[in-house]
């Protein structure tokens, strides 16, 4: 009977534990009202990433869709003031569950390759305003603090980096926006 009990606490126990296979997902907020959601948001910080390089500030822009995606059209300002623009699409990873979406941009790659040009963009905290959010990726590769408005209270930065650290995200990489004073400000 020892040996049998055993047997079932090891197995409960293996499939609780993570396979190997790297970090736990975070958890997301359980549902986003698209409706709500939509309109401009403006990034107050990011993880670093590739497309975003160049961009000294950015936002994004969210409209929702007759079909119940979302149109996106994302604008970063470089440092010398120039502005580049992406445009592309939202949608739910699964039908009805808004919190974790695809996103895809209209690019040659997705053109090219549209099932592996979708990005995950799971929206990892939310205030209940919809005023703030922590948008990222599962496996903790990109973060993004989002606010409706391009400054925030150091109180509710600080709210999005306890969040953000309670999600398992390295928030001492970050990228913070640049102020709007030192756009095109020659160096």
């Amino acid at each position: 009977m020892r040996i049998l009990l055993g047997l079932c606490a090891a197995l409960v126990l293996a499939g609780c534990a993570n396979s190997g296979t790297g970090r736990v997902p975070p958890e997301t907020v359980e549902k986003v009202d698209l409706q709500r959601y939509q309109g401009t948001w403006y990034e107050l910080a990011r993880l670093p990433m590739y497309f975003q390089r160049d961009c000294a500030q950015s936002e994004a822009h969210y409209r929702l869709q007759e079909d119940g995606s979302v149109g996106v059209l994302n604008r970063c300002r470089t440092a010398e003031g120039q502005w580049q623009e992406a445009s592309g699409r939202a949608e739910p990873q699964i039908k009805g569950q808004t919190s974790k979406l695809w996103v895809r941009f209209d690019n040659w790659f997705s053109e090219l390759a549209p099932a592996l040009s979708k990005g995950d963009y799971w929206v990892l905290y939310l205030d209940h305003d919809y005023r703030t959010a922590l948008v990222g990726t599962p496996d903790h590769d990109y973060l993004w603090l989002l606010s409706r408005s391009a400054e925030v209270t150091q109180a509710t930065r600080d709210k999005l980096l306890q969040e953000a650290r309670q999600r398992g995200y390295d928030t001492t990489k970050l990228i913070w926006r640049t102020p709007d004073a030192k756009i095109g400000a020659k160096r």
